[in-house]
């Protein structure tokens, strides 16, 4: 995949500041008693498509909020387009995935733990 053009940068920067405040406003409808973050937004060439990535903190279920989310991506991007109208012709398809990344440093901190807590072996 090639790098991203500043108008692809731009336009994924204004999508996800909108995004983030919709979902800080009203993501409690969407996936109750989860803190939702944006963590990346990446938008194709054509800035037709955004795919959305997001962390979920505060929830054991962040695979059934996902979900949930999917299903509400109509009503998403339908108040993201009021939010972008003025400063975009088109609202791009929105594509949501969860971010693992905190999960899989969390797991990795756990690894290295267990490795400085075993005797080391004289050589």
């Amino acid at each position: 995949m090639g790098t991203e053009s500043k108008r692809q940068q731009r336009f994924a920067g204004v999508i996800q500041q909108d995004l983030a405040e919709l979902f800080q406003r009203e993501g409690g409808a969407w996936a109750p008693g989860a803190f939702i973050t944006v963590t990346k937004v990446r938008v194709t060439p054509d800035l037709a498509i955004a795919r959305v990535f997001l962390s979920f903190l505060n929830t054991n279920t962040a695979k059934d909020d996902i979900k949930s989310i999917k299903t509400k991506t109509n009503e998403i991007r339908y108040k993201l387009g009021a939010r972008i109208k003025d400063q975009a012709r088109i609202v791009p398809q929105l594509e949501f995935f969860l971010d693992d990344t905190n999960e899989y440093v969390e797991h990795m901190d756990k690894i290295f733990e267990e490795i400085s807590k075993e005797t080391r072996q004289p050589d």
